[in-house]
């Protein structure tokens, strides 16, 4: 657990990503899923990162899959 206000960036983005098998980005009603399989492209890290450049809140990770961002229907499929 990191505490809310250490700041996490494209660096730790990209980290979180490469430890992924699976990343899901819900933006609002957009929810997009990435399979980085070990590496982390630049689409996946920008759509983990806010318009300030910091990662995006929540970010979950459970197992190997990480989840940026807040949709209700994917914490109900991802979490329950």
């Amino acid at each position: 657990m990191v505490p809310a206000s250490r700041k996490l960036g494209k660096s730790d983005a990209a980290r979180m990503a490469k430890a992924a098998s699976k990343v899901i980005v819900a933006k609002g009603k957009r929810v997009s899923e990435f399979k980085p399989g070990g590496k982390a492209s630049p689409e996946l890290v920008e759509a983990m990162l806010g318009p300030t450049g910091n990662l995006r809140a929540p970010t979950i990770r459970r197992g190997k899959t990480v989840i940026v961002g807040f949709n209700e229907d994917v914490f109900e499929d991802a979490l329950l």
